[in-house]
C-alpha cells in the first residue's frame, strides 16, 4: 500500500470513529433515589391497672375478661379522649407502687380521693359518690358502727374501710383481721371466723345479693365519712390527668355515663339508692 492510499484509508477510518463518537446517544441521568416517608409512630396504649376481685367494679368473667363499672367507665373516657387503654389484673396491696414505677399508666379500681393518697399521685375528677357498709349476721345486735368496738372485723388491707376500723378498735388491735379482699373477708364472715365486715358498699350489697345462703343483713351509719373516688395517675402526669377528665366530662354531658351507672345498678345516679355506691 502506497503512501498516499494509506492516509486516505486512515483518514476514512478515523472519520468514521468521530462519527459513531457523535452520534453516540447520551445515557440519561440516574433518577435520584425516592426519600422513604418515615414510619408512623406507634400508637401509645395506656396500661391500666385494676384489681379485678371487686365485683360489680371490676371482677373477671368466666373467659378471663376483666369486667365491670370501673371497666366500662374508662373504656368509654377512653374512647372520648381520643386514646386507647388495656387493663391489666394487678393486686390491691401493689397497684400503687406499679403506678409510682410506671408500671401503670393509671389505675382504676374503686380508689377513693383522699388528702394522704394526693400526696403520692393525682387524680381525675371525681367519677363516684361512696359510702361504707358494715355486713353482720341476720342475727347479730349491731346497729351501729360503735358497736364493733369488742368484735372481730373483717376489712381489705389498705382500704379506707380498714382505716375507719383501725381508727375504732386501734390499728394494732388483733381483733382487726385483715384479708387481701372484701370477698374474702366475707366468706369469713360467713363462716363465722368474724362477727363483721366493714367495707365499700357497693361491693358488700354485690356480695350479698348473690349469696344469700350467707344469711347477712347489712347496717349504715352516719359516721361514715361521704367518700368520692377517681382515677389515679402518676403524679405530675397532666396531660393524661387533662384527657381523662375530658373524657369523663364528655360521658357526663352525653348521658353515656348514666347509662353505665343503669346498666349495673339498676337505675342511673339520680334515682339509686345512695348504698349502691362503693369505694376503697
Amino acid at each position: 500500500m502506497n503512501k498516499r492510499r494509506f492516509l486516505n484509508t486512515s483518514g476514512l477510518l478515523l472519520a468514521g470513529v468521530l462519527l459513531a463518537a457523535c452520534g453516540k446517544k447520551e445515557e440519561p441521568p440516574a433518577p435520584a433515589p425516592v426519600a422513604s416517608a418515615p414510619a408512623p409512630a406507634p400508637v401509645k396504649v395506656y396500661v391500666v391497672g385494676t384489681d379485678a376481685a371487686y365485683a360489680p367494679f371490676e371482677s373477671q368473667n368466666e373467659k378471663g375478661e376483666i369486667v365491670g363499672f370501673d371497666i366500662d367507665v374508662v373504656t368509654a373516657v377512653a374512647a372520648k379522649a381520643g386514646i386507647q387503654v388495656k387493663f391489666v389484673n394487678t393486686p390491691w396491696e401493689g397497684i400503687f407502687n406499679a403506678l409510682g414505677q410506671g408500671d401503670r399508666d393509671l389505675v382504676v379500681s374503686a380508689v377513693t380521693i383522699t388528702e394522704e393518697r394526693k400526696g403520692t399521685m393525682d387524680f381525675s375528677d371525681p367519677y363516684f359518690d361512696a359510702a361504707q357498709l358494715i355486713a353482720v349476721k341476720e342475727t347479730s345486735k349491731v346497729s351501729k358502727f360503735g358497736d364493733l368496738k369488742k368484735l372481730k372485723v373483717g376489712v381489705q388491707t389498705g382500704t379506707t374501710g380498714d382505716e375507719a376500723v383501725s381508727k375504732l378498735l386501734g390499728k394494732t388491735n388483733t381483733n382487726v383481721k385483715r384479708f387481701e379482699s372484701t370477698p374474702l373477708a366475707l366468706k369469713e364472715l360467713e363462716a363465722g371466723g368474724v362477727d363483721a365486715v366493714v367495707a365499700d358498699n357497693g361491693v358488700v350489697i354485690h356480695y350479698v345479693a348473690n349469696n344469700p345462703g350467707g344469711k347477712f343483713k347489712t347496717v349504715s351509719d352516719k359516721e361514715f365519712v361521704p367518700e368520692q373516688y377517681g382515677i389515679a395517675v402518676k403524679k405530675g402526669n397532666t396531660e393524661l390527668l387533662a384527657k381523662l377528665n375530658e373524657g369523663l366530662k364528655a360521658i357526663k354531658a352525653d348521658g353515656t355515663y348514666d347509662q353505665i351507672y343503669a346498666k349495673t345498678f339498676g337505675a342511673p345516679p339520680a334515682a339509686a339508692a345512695p348504698a349502691s355506691a362503693a369505694s376503697k
